[in-house]
């Protein structure tokens, strides 16, 4: 049965992953209902609000449903929120087995749905495919059990360790199929963020404008403490929708910010460290607007802001075929690194990938 149960989970975790990028601050979840061994219905979460995964799949088996199975990767809801509780649509269909993925984190409903299940008589096993479960809602995760949105840090960097030259060009170090990549990871995620110095040397978008048919935009966020965002800025003068935000300090002039609000602009105050934003701070400020994962890309001091504070739950490093030389460059992170190599970050890599002549990794930070 196990072997079967993994199966059936993977068309579950293969349906939940269209949904990222569109259902938060809710996670991205799939279903399946199985008969006999054939999948009867299926659907997932399309977007906050919208039925969820088990309702598009029971409504799809109908009454096939009944004596079937339920696969899901993230346990069953058991609470009124945008929508009624799943739980009692499985229930009423006649459904005779769930199989979850994982517990939800959620710490006002965890363990709920698959006790409450159990108690009506249903068999209930999780636990299936756990590590494939939760890595694909791994920022869904963070923001529950941390409180704070799941970071992402990207860049993209010569063989030789620049992000760009002395003259502070960095178009392009790669290639633009490891663009692409790039502008997916900012369409799944809820915020993109850049410090000051990337605004005024690259005046970028930050939009994944490379998918012409993208629903949604995710927040723009721009750290800058002394507010220098210049007016004209694209993030501000863009014709796209979305919610551009600006982290300053306290002390910053009152005819700037409300030019730059003018401007559509959301100005948020936030304490300092090191003359610096304090990531801390602002995480918790862009938590309680329910912005579960931010993707960080660039530049130097930005990074080596979060680098510093150990807050990168996660890397995407990407390489291009070209060497810059020198010693003049601008470095990955700015700043004092460690003195011994034995404090250095060390990180785990759980994937590499190639984009033609790029290399990708992706990594976590080890403890």
């Amino acid at each position: 049965m196990m072997e079967t149960d993994e199966i059936f989970m993977k068309k579950a975790l293969t349906l939940a992953r269209r949904g990222l990028g569109r259902t938060s601050p809710n996670p991205a979840v799939g279903a399946v209902v199985v008969k006999d061994d054939r999948i009867v219905g299926s659907g997932y979460h399309k977007t906050a609000g919208a039925p969820h995964a088990e309702i598009e799949a029971l409504t799809q088996a109908g009454e096939a449903a009944h004596g079937a199975t339920v696969y899901v990767n993230l346990e069953p809801c058991n609470h009124y929120g945008r929508t009624p509780p799943c739980t009692h649509a499985i229930i009423e269909s006649g459904v005779r087995r769930v199989v979850a993925g994982i517990i939800d984190p959620n710490p006002h409903v965890t363990g709920g749905g698959c006790e409450y299940l159990r108690s009506k008589g249903i068999e209930v096993t999780c636990g299936v495919l756990q590590k494939e479960c939760a890595r694909l809602n791994e920022a869904y995760i963070t923001y529950m059990t941390t409180g704070r949105p799941f970071v992402t840090l990207k860049a993209a960097l010569t063989l030789d360790g620049w992000i760009a030259t002395r003259t502070g060009d960095s178009k392009w170090i790669t290639n633009e199929r490891s663009r692409k990549q790039v502008h997916m990871l900012r369409k799944r995620a809820d915020a993109v963020m850049v410090g000051i110095e990337t605004v005024i040397a690259d005046n970028p978008r930050l939009l994944p404008y490379l998918f012409k048919n993208s629903s949604q935009n995710p927040v723009r966020v721009i750290a800058d403490t002394h507010l220098r965002t210049p007016a004209d800025s694209m993030v501000l003068t863009s014709d796209a929708s979305g919610l551009t935000i600006i982290a300053t300090g306290s002390k910053v002039k009152k005819q700037k910010k409300r030019a730059l609000e003018q401007k559509g602009a959301t100005i948020v105050p936030c304490k300092t460290k090191r003359g610096r934003i304090d990531l801390q701070d602002l995480l918790k400020k862009l938590a309680a607007l329910e912005i579960c994962s931010i993707l960080v890309e660039g530049g130097a001091t930005l990074f080596d802001s979060f680098v510093r504070d150990k807050l990168v739950d996660k890397f995407y490093i990407f390489f291009g075929p070209k060497i810059l030389g020198g010693d003049d460059g601008v470095p990955f992170t700015r700043g004092s690194g460690c003195d011994i190599l034995k404090n250095c970050m060390n990180i785990a890599v759980h994937r590499v990938k190639r984009f033609d002549d790029d290399l990708m990794i992706e990594a976590y930070p080890q403890n």
